[in-house]
């Protein structure tokens, strides 16, 4: 196991009515904006409860953060803080919201353009307090600091993580989350198994207790993602699920260990060119890219196999096999596709994602950074 370095800042309120409690955790002086995306937390009843816990407090209001949080919406909103000298921000909704206020809590304190700080990290030196009600599971953006703003003029879509957009404190009540409709359920237990392999699924580095944290997140998804999407109102499996896709990003699960996020790489960049859902990119890609690394990971693939799906005969390669086929199964099973042909894109898009890549420098992906330009056209080729 490597050295490392482990905090995390968040105070989570985990629980049916613990948006009541919000105005506990935010300055009583606090001139809090409340940002969110669409109208649906206020045919749900969020709002509604939002506005309720923070009556005796001086907020105001920002709506119309998309999925794939875009740079030029945001920047709105960091133009009206400002103008109106807001001091603390409420995100209220999912992933998407919490990545862009994450943007935006930085980008309201930097001086210059924003988009500095989403090429270069180092560059975002304070933050507005950020607190967060959780509406849509999937990323983790509510117990970590990062975030994946998107860019339509460039096409880009970059990832930003920096330890002072660290939510000071989120609301997860899995009851906030019944009315989703069953492509973001799937969307969002697909998601989090994919951000667990993304730490796991690298090589062995004598990091017993890590691995089995991971496998039990993986174990846990397998078992009540399908009886949550069958059941959406059962709240016992949603509260399962609900806080398996938080643990799945809130570090501890990476300290240590090697980590790839290759997936994620090569599947932003898709969601970039052709607008597919982001845990879409990364139930096509996962599979593709684990055929294509199976020498590096040779011994955790055979791991996985053997401990998350109880594979444990067959030569080496029928056992990987095995365990990529039950895995793609299971993305089938949460209604998610694992070929590009599914969206209607073709081989075309290996070239289209390279050359975007590569206009940001060299391509060196993966946990060795040996997934280059040619390998990242095999991932996709493959996976067409």
């Amino acid at each position: 196991m490597d050295n490392f370095t482990f905090k995390n800042p968040t105070k989570i309120l985990f629980g049916k009515g613990q948006i009541a409690n919000i105005a506990n955790e935010i300055p009583a002086e606090a001139k809090v904006l409340i940002l969110y995306g669409g109208g649906s937390i206020k045919q749900n009843g969020v709002y509604d409860q939002v506005v309720a816990a923070l009556k005796s407090r001086s907020f105001g209001e920002f709506e119309g953060i998309e999925p794939n949080p875009q740079y030029e919406t945001l920047n709105r909103a960091v133009a009206m803080i400002r103008a109106e000298g807001y001091d603390y921000l409420l995100a209220v909704g999912g992933g998407s919201v919490l990545d862009g206020v994450k943007y935006i809590a930085a980008a309201a304190k930097y001086p210059g353009e924003g988009w500095d700080i989403v090429s270069d990290w180092t560059l975002a030196r304070e933050a507005l307090p950020i607190g967060t009600v959780l509406t849509l599971p999937g990323t983790g953006s509510e117990m970590n600091g990062a975030a994946v703003i998107s860019r339509a003029e460039t096409t880009e879509k970059l990832a930003f993580i920096s330890a002072i957009v660290y939510p000071r404190f989120s609301v997860l009540d899995p009851e906030t989350t019944f009315s989703l409709p069953p492509r973001q359920i799937g969307n969002g237990v697909v998601d989090a198994f994919v951000h667990v392999v993304e730490q796991y699924m690298t090589y062995p580095a004598d990091s017993p207790l890590q691995d089995r944290f991971a496998e039990s997140i993986l174990l846990t998804l397998i078992e009540e993602g399908p009886k949550t999407l069958a059941n959406p109102t059962h709240y016992a499996t949603r509260a399962n699920v609900v806080w398996c896709t938080t643990m799945a990003l809130a570090g501890i699960i990476g300290v240590g260990v090697p980590q790839d996020w290759a997936t994620h790489s090569i599947g932003h960049e898709l969601t970039a060119l052709y607008g597919i859902d982001h845990a879409r990119t990364l139930a096509v890609v996962l599979p593709s890219l684990l055929r294509r690394q199976t020498e590096g990971k040779r011994a955790k693939l055979l791991q996985f196999a053997e401990r998350v799906w109880g594979i444990a005969s067959g030569s080496d390669e029928e056992r990987i096999e095995a365990g990529i086929g039950k895995m793609e199964a299971f993305f089938g099973t949460m209604g998610l596709a694992t070929a590009l042909k599914s969206y209607e894109v073709g081989p075309e898009a290996a070239d289209k994602v390279v050359s975007n890549m590569t206009r940001r420098g060299a391509i060196k992906l993966g946990e060795r950074g040996d997934i280059d330009d040619q390998r990242v056209r095999e991932i996709l080729v493959g996976a067409v």
